[in-house]
């Protein structure tokens, strides 16, 4: 069963607060949840990223979830591979940096939250 990696901040968490649709979709699901940041410990707070639902891996900027070490490092942190997740992410450049180490990725475009799309995507791929 794939692990679903789901973006953070403007994503899985909006204005300090878990965004409801996002986090009823995922429970529709039995697979694990990673949430995915670049944030550093200051950050985890003033994102709101502290208390969550599922684990969170970050790297505190060293790198960015635009460089590809960064999902390689995730990747052998949990002892997954590429074809072993699905990843939904705002940032276009985070996108194409987990696409680039063979990930399944999808943009989310967190100003249009297209729940409908995220589902279709997640539906498609797990």
């Amino acid at each position: 069963m794939k692990t679903i990696l789901v973006d953070a901040a403007e994503t899985f968490v909006v204005d300090r607060s878990i965004y409801e649709p996002i986090y009823d979709l995922l429970q529709a699901y039995p697979n694990r949840k990673i949430i995915l940041t670049n944030a550093n410990d200051e950050q985890m707070i003033e994102f709101g990223l502290t208390n969550m639902p599922y684990e969170i891996f970050t790297l505190k900027h060293n790198p960015d979830k635009t460089d590809p070490v960064y999902f390689k490092t995730m990747l052998a942190q949990f002892g997954l591979n590429a074809d072993d997740v699905v990843y939904f992410e705002h940032s276009s450049d985070a996108v194409k940096s987990a696409k680039s180490v063979g990930i399944i990725a999808h943009h989310y475009d967190a100003k249009k939250k297209d729940i409908p799309a995220l589902k279709a995507f997640l539906d498609t791929n797990l």
